[in-house]
């Protein structure tokens, strides 16, 4: 049974105690993680996720990352951490370096989906971006954390600079690209979808 986008936001995923890596990430890759497991047979891998709402309190995924580390990692062989810098300013991955487990590469996960490298040299500044779970979360990550919901007269301060709502499409699902369309104009920007796959997720979790 897939976990409900309100249960992966506030609380998360427990692992199921079996496999030989424990995977920690965010939960707002809870799904793409576990269709990866999935569709490649890696029943070595197991999977724990923190809260996705730490998504906007970087300043608490390290600490985070750390306490499940020691409060799980024992139980098993090897332990990844699925989650990328994520705006932690480096301190994830002294963390991670410390504690002796690897990590996603990369800046968010907007960058591994697009693929690293791609989104580097795009170097799009004027794009904000969303994936699945946060074109389906948009209200509790986006709209009502800045206030809009009470204040849409700051929608130009927060979005001015801003040109394009990209949708970084993990699946092929017309109502999400609705939703996401319909995002953008509440947010008063132009639209693009962007069907990406999986990116180098996949690639992170097949080494892991």
């Amino acid at each position: 049974m897939r976990p409900d986008d309100a249960t992966l936001t506030h609380d998360g995923l427990r692992p199921t105690g079996r496999g030989r890596v424990l995977l920690i990430a965010c939960g707002a890759l809870a799904r793409e993680i576990l269709a990866l497991i999935g569709r490649n047979g890696w029943d070595h891998l197991d999977l724990h996720c923190l809260p996705a709402i730490l998504h906007n309190r970087p300043e608490k995924i390290a600490p985070a990352v750390e306490a499940a580390v020691a409060a799980r990692g024992a139980d098993y062989a090897r332990v990844f951490v699925v989650y990328a810098d994520c705006g932690t300013g480096g301190d994830l991955a002294r963390t991670c370096e410390r504690l002796g487990v690897g990590m996603v590469a990369g800046p968010h996960c907007y960058a591994f989906y697009e693929g690293i490298e791609s989104f580097a040299a795009a170097g799009e500044v004027t794009c904000f971006y969303l994936t699945d779970f946060l074109v389906r979360q948009f209200d509790a990550f986006v709209w009502e954390p800045l206030g809009l919901d009470r204040h849409p007269e700051l929608r130009e301060m927060y979005f001015g600079n801003y040109t394009t709502l990209v949708y970084q499409a993990q699946t092929d699902d017309p109502a999400l690209t609705d939703k996401a369309r319909s995002h953008a104009g509440r947010l008063g920007l132009g639209f693009e979808r962007r069907q990406t796959g999986y990116g180098d997720l996949e690639t992170a979790l097949a080494r892991a």
